[in-house]
């Protein structure tokens, strides 16, 4: 029980790999609010079953609103009285089509970074003041793969994963004097049941072969690095983006 006696936001917890970030985080130990722009009460309710009824809630929100993060924020606090983790998971990704850069369209640009950016600034920025309050806490940003080598036809997606990464390196910055940690996860491309067939499709075989590791990557395959990120021994290590991909990037 690694997370023991800890509160954690998960934004998109109720569905894809989100659902396994909420439910590992609980299985150790976390209370666990899943907010997500989809119902997560029965997300909420499974974790509930399993590992105790005050071990969980959910709320439904959009990342990119101001006032509804300061909202789940607020939730959160007066169901768990503190917030010692934050994830920043939400993104735009499943309904992405392969487009080239030529043909994106200006109005699906600016979406994806609403959620993929300004969503991940949003939490923070509210979530912070109460870990630095408390002189510890956790932000864990997910990043991808792709930020590191690009992908053709998705340069709405990778550039927004370049901003997670380069924000975990600002803010790391800012807030390690107040003991808080910031660090990006950056996953490959995760069977999870969540993404674009035609996107799928087009880069599951090729994104084995570059592998080390020559399989499709699960979610649980990052479970285990979330709860490390989350937990106490990984308290000196800020700023930082563990890639965890099988061995596609390997810099």
């Amino acid at each position: 029980m690694r997370l023991e006696g800890r509160t954690a936001i998960v934004t998109g917890g109720a569905v894809g790999i989100g659902r396994h970030y909420s439910h590992a985080l609980a299985a150790e130990g976390a209370q666990v609010m899943i907010a997500d722009i989809k119902d997560g009460t029965a997300v909420a309710e499974e974790i509930a079953a399993k590992y105790g009824r005050n071990s969980t809630a959910s709320v439904q929100f959009d990342v990119s609103d101001e006032t509804q993060c300061k909202a789940v924020v607020a939730k959160t606090l007066e169901r768990f009285g503190k917030i010692d983790v934050l994830v920043n998971n939400a993104a735009l990704y499943a309904p992405l089509a392969p487009v080239a850069v030529t043909d994106i369209d200006v109005d699906l640009w600016d979406k994806v970074m609403s959620v993929n950016v300004r969503g991940l600034f949003l939490m923070t920025k509210h979530v912070a003041p109460h870990m630095i309050a408390r002189k510890y806490g956790k932000i864990i940003n997910i990043g991808s793969g792709t930020a590191a080598r690009g992908i053709p036809d998705f340069a709405h997606y990778v550039t927004s994963k370049g901003a997670v990464t380069s924000f975990t390196r600002a803010v790391s910055r800012e807030l390690g004097q107040h003991g808080i940690c910031v660090n990006t996860l950056a996953p490959g491309l995760t069977i999870s049941g969540e993404q674009n067939a035609d996107h799928l499709g087009q880069s599951r075989g090729p994104t084995i072969a570059r592998r080390a590791i020559k399989r499709d990557q699960v979610p649980e395959d990052l479970t285990g690095t979330l709860v490390y990120l989350a937990s106490k021994d990984s308290d000196f290590l800020t700023g930082q983006v563990l890639a965890v991909d099988g061995g596609s990037n390997n810099t």
